[in-house]
């Protein structure tokens, strides 16, 4: 089944990638394209949390959003999804809107990495500061909403994020919190479009940044490892 990867990584690696544990923290236009690629990864163990429901506003840019699965679940969606990508792969869901009041309840087997995808700028830092407590690796995406570049998204420390209204919003919520300003996020440097009524989506920035993340915690994981 990952033949292919095996070539890039060896058996060692792939086999360590099998015993790896990732919590994603929302799965919708940019976190399913980090679920389907961690899967496609051989990563052994996905935690999936996130509340909402597939809407037919997703379709132009969610993996999962498809007719069919309006009104579903979409951590459902993808527990079926992983299952029948990588059987191997085991997939515990979380239908829940993450906050102070349920933050412990996703912790209760060991976790290798948290990468953070959702949407609530107040989740968002619960979720970077248990990992930090918790001494777990966490990696954030910042806003893809308004944007059009995908060449233009990058990997940096959130502390030197530019242009994006969330990070600067993170930014400044966490000045006192030096930890929390050095961890990595995906950032874009495009100036969003601006005058919108609504957010606008397109099927390209998300995706890039989901598989962005990705990349990140796979070469995290094999870090020293490859030839």
């Amino acid at each position: 089944m990952f033949d292919r990867l095996e070539l890039l990584i060896g058996n060692d690696n792939l086999n360590k990638l099998k015993n790896k544990t990732v919590l994603i923290l929302g799965v919708g236009g940019v976190g399913g394209y980090v679920v389907e690629s961690l899967a496609r990864s051989s990563v052994g163990h996905l935690i999936l949390v996130d509340f909402d429901k597939v809407d037919i506003t997703n379709i132009n840019r969610q993996i999962i959003a498809t007719n069919d699965n309006i009104g579903k679940l979409k951590v459902d969606c993808f527990k079926e999804r992983i299952n029948s990508i990588n059987p191997d792969c085991v997939v515990d869901t979380y239908s829940i809107f993450y906050g102070n009041d349920n933050k412990d309840m996703i912790f209760n087997e060991k976790i290798d990495y948290i990468v953070d995808c959702c949407d609530s700028l107040e989740s968002k830092m619960i979720i970077i500061k248990e990992s930090i407590k918790r001494n777990i690796p966490v990696i954030s995406s910042m806003g893809t909403g308004n944007k059009f570049h995908p060449e233009l998204l990058k990997i940096s420390k959130l502390k030197n994020t530019c242009y994006d209204p969330l990070a600067k919003k993170l930014r400044y919520l966490l000045k006192d919190d030096n930890e929390a300003l050095n961890i990595k996020v995906v950032y874009s440097e495009e100036i969003p479009i601006k005058g919108l009524e609504k957010i606008g989506s397109t099927s390209f920035v998300p995706s890039v940044a989901g598989l962005l993340l990705s990349s990140v915690v796979i070469n995290d994981f094999l870090e020293g490892d490859l030839k």
